[in-house]
């Protein structure tokens, strides 16, 4: 299965500029289907991002954020050729992790 995260990250100096788009419905529970039924709720909970083993990022979500959500920030340390994993969990135990180089 492909992964459900697209990151870039490019190192300008001491700075590095992330930016990531990742795929989920991001359900609040509080919409209904066509048939008039809720959806449940199916959201991201935590998304982080480690460079060197070290959180650089961590974000714990709930319903408020909007499907496909996109993030971007920056840090400082990394060097061009330095791996950033990225990884997040939802409400229903799913997952996805990805690792990108940074250029």
């Amino acid at each position: 299965m492909a992964s459900t995260i697209r990151v870039r990250a490019t190192a300008n100096g001491d700075i590095t500029e992330v930016q990531a788009l990742i795929q989920h419905p991001m359900d609040t529970g509080l919409v209904k289907d066509p048939k008039g039924e809720l959806i449940p709720a199916h959201y991201i909970r935590e998304l982080k991002f480690e460079w060197n083993g070290k959180d650089v990022f961590v974000a714990n979500w709930g319903t408020a954020v909007s499907k496909d959500p996109y993030v971007k920030f920056s840090f400082k340390g990394a060097k061009k050729g330095d791996d950033l994993r990225i990884s997040w969990t939802d409400n229903k135990g799913g997952s996805d992790t990805t690792t990108a180089k940074i250029a």
